[in-house]
């Protein structure tokens, strides 16, 4: 059984536990925007409308998107007022308005790919009729990701994308990395944890992609290749999901790396003490355990210090 495997388990069998010993089991939060994806198109945005002429919901990106998603409550979606709000933005957006520094490139299907047309930095404007309602990734052209199986991350620098595999869908995309993070942790930690908790799971979530990204030898059936899965077999990641106070975690996170003998750390993790008690000591942190250590006073960094063995955080 893999290390991955037994976590899902031990969570369901801590979930149990709780309901008897405690009589309550902490639920995940529903999804939320972030404080960058507010329904505003704000500068250093790229944003859609649900209608011609800049008119209608908004939904406001920061970065590449190779997959909107097509189902509530994990797809991108419309969060400004009017007409389209709450809609999926997949397929259903007829404007934009480009307020990043780089030119935005919209493409009829996922992952980059099929027709495309492009929107220069500060332009406005609507879909032309191949893609307008026919809309299903965007790319900040200028910040391109590797292509195939290469990544440009090191022990030093972290990699601009990761490839998942999604396995409901039988697909593997290519993520910008920090859009990976911030769309695991909340799915992984529970967003209403206090702040040091956030930030070691953070590091947590972070550094086991990473990880993964500079070493995985992995391929689908159909001979793609990945780095990681989005389910638990890796972490769970679940597009659209990133919260206010997981991506300030992430954030506040994001220019430290934590390593072991000057390599990045491959930071497993489970639920609780009991449940991970078969893992080798000081190659796993507790879940539950870094919300205790942060609710009694501990910064992120003890947290990490006191699970992981061996780690230099710089």
């Amino acid at each position: 059984m893999s290390k991955r495997t037994a976590r899902l388990i031990s969570r369901l069998a801590a979930a149990a536990a709780a309901t008897v010993l405690g009589g309550t089991v902490l639920i995940p939060a529903s999804p939320a925007s972030a404080a960058s994806r507010d329904g505003v198109c704000d500068n250093g945005e790229f944003c859609y409308y649900f209608n011609s002429n800049n008119e209608g919901s908004i939904s406001d990106f920061t970065d590449s998107v190779a997959d909107y998603g097509t189902e509530q409550p994990s797809c991108y979606d419309f969060k400004g007022a009017g007409a389209g709000k709450g809609e999926c933005v997949k397929n259903a957006a007829a404007s934009v308005w480009n307020r990043t520094t780089k030119t935005v490139r919209v493409y009829f299907n996922s992952n980059y790919g099929g027709t495309h047309q492009d929107f220069a930095a500060g332009a406005k404007g609507n879909l032309n009729s191949s893609l307008k309602n026919q809309n299903a990734s965007h790319e900040l052209l200028g910040s391109n990701p590797p292509n195939g199986c290469k990544t440009d991350g090191t022990d030093s620098k972290l990699p601009t994308s990761i490839l998942v595999y999604r396995v409901s869908l039988n697909r593997v995309e290519r993520v910008t990395f920090k859009t990976y993070v911030q769309n695991v942790l909340p799915n992984e930690w529970v967003p209403s944890w206090p702040s040091e908790s956030l930030k070691a799971g953070a590091m947590a979530v972070k550094s086991y992609g990473w990880y993964w990204a500079l070493h995985s030898t992995r391929k689908t059936s159909g001979g793609q290749c990945f780095d990681v899965y989005d389910t638990t077999s890796s972490q769970v990641y679940k597009p659209g999901t990133a919260t206010a106070t997981t991506n300030a975690a992430v954030d506040a996170t994001w220019d430290t790396r934590m390593t072991r003998g000057g390599k990045i750390l491959q930071a497993h993790y489970c639920s609780t003490t009991t449940a991970c008690g078969g893992w080798v000591t000081g190659d796993w942190m507790s879940q539950y355990g870094s919300r205790d250590k942060a609710n009694a006073g501990s910064s992120y960094s003890s947290i990490l210090k006191y699970y992981y063995s061996g780690i230099a955080l710089s």
